[in-house]
């Protein structure tokens, strides 16, 4: 479904980072070839001279043998051996430095990546019908007029510098030979320059060119950003159904709390609060049930059951249901309101064993101003 979608939506930082877990980077292959070929020349204009004199040097001592070397093999290679070595302190250097160079290419052309999945075997590159549809694709077919536009533009430039240097490679021809050699290696240096310039313009435009067609092979269509959504925060159904489960539970734990109160606090119908208080564990009164119309009514309803008190007691339900939350304490600016009905509650349960006269009247508690969410702002002037 998604393949048959177009993919205009840039790809996300769950995909970019994938496909670098992959093993799929963007990487200029001009700027790979570009940064080793130039420190090779640079290092070779820079240790001219001295490689000249080492390579006299070298010379002389090869061609230097007496009767005993030509009659023994194992003179000869006694001799070959040191200059193997002074080849090799040359080369070692100057390939470890190439290597590095190319690595060092591959990292600002797109970063460091480090995965072995690339490495893994895999039978569907064996497929020759997958390796005709790789050879066919947009990328290769890019490359390839890349690669043939790069050869043409090195071709023409070597071409001219060759047509407009002939007459001093001739003149070369005139020359001592170390003369000739320095004037034929000047001629040259310039020749290369100008291939590493035109190779450098390349490498320039290819290394953006080589991240956005990265970018543009990873963009996603509507079906796969909605996936991947969906794999990143979980199907939103079954987080809803979840939630809801959660929330069911939760209140089921609620109610069953209700017939441990010492007292419901109610609206009378719409809020409803059920308090408790153990002097011997408790700091202050605790919320252990709340709620709001229907289940308000289900919470009186098991109070009642249970014959713990109902009070009708409005702007204290209000507050204590919209200040307080369940398994949480009364907030201090509530203690002496709540203190009133729980003091009305334990005279009422006093008197009805017979240990205490009957109390006169319910009480009203005064609510602190600001905490009823029903007053009105011209009551909260006349109380203050």
């Amino acid at each position: 479904m998604a393949d048959l979608q177009d993919k205009n939506l840039p790809a996300s930082h769950r995909r970019i980072a994938k496909a670098r877990e992959d093993g799929q980077v963007a990487r200029s292959r001009d700027l790979a070839h570009l940064l080793p070929l130039a420190a090779g020349v640079g290092l070779m204009v820079a240790l001219a001279p001295w490689a000249m004199h080492g390579a006299h040097q070298l010379l002389g001592e090869a061609l230097s043998f007496d009767a005993a070397a030509v009659r023994s093999p194992d003179a000869m290679l006694q001799a070959l051996a040191p200059q193997v070595r002074r080849l090799l302190i040359v080369v070692v250097p100057m390939g470890a430095l190439m290597v590095a160079l190319a690595i060092a290419a591959a990292v600002a052309a797109g970063g460091w990546n480090w995965s072995f999945k690339p490495l893994q075997p895999s039978l569907g590159k064996l497929n020759p019908l997958s390796g005709l549809g790789r050879m066919f694709s947009k990328q290769h077919l890019l490359d390839t007029l890349k690669a043939s536009l790069l050869s043409i533009v090195l071709g023409v430039i070597g071409a001219l510098f060759l047509s407009h240097s002939m007459a001093r490679f001739h003149d070369a021809l005139a020359l001592p030979l170390p003369r000739a050699l320095s004037h034929t290696a000047q001629a040259v240096v310039a020749g290369v320059l100008l291939l590493l310039l035109a190779l450098g313009v390349f490498a320039a435009v290819d290394v953006p060119l080589q991240r956005h067609l990265w970018l543009k092979r990873l963009m996603m269509s509507r079906q796969e950003a909605k996936q991947e959504m969906k794999e990143l925060e979980g199907n939103l159904e079954v987080k809803a159904k979840v939630k809801a489960r959660m929330r069911e539970m939760a209140k089921r734990r609620m109610l069953a709390n209700v017939p441990r109160a010492d007292l419901v606090v109610m609206n009378p119908t719409h809020y409803a609060v059920a308090l408790k208080y153990d002097d011997a564990t408790m700091a202050a009164p605790r919320v252990i049930a709340k709620g709001a119309d229907l289940l308000a009514m289900r919470i009186r309803d098991l109070a009642r059951d249970a014959k713990v008190p109902v009070l009708r007691a409005p702007p204290l339900a209000r507050a204590l249901y919209a200040h307080c939350e369940i398994d949480r304490e009364v907030p201090a600016a509530l203690f002496a309101a709540v203190a009133q009905v729980l003091a009305y509650v334990y005279q009422l349960r006093a008197a009805l064993s017979g240990k205490a006269p009957m109390p006169q009247a319910v009480p009203e508690p005064a609510i602190p101003p600001g905490f009823d969410p029903h007053e009105k702002p011209a009551e909260s002037e006349a109380s203050a």
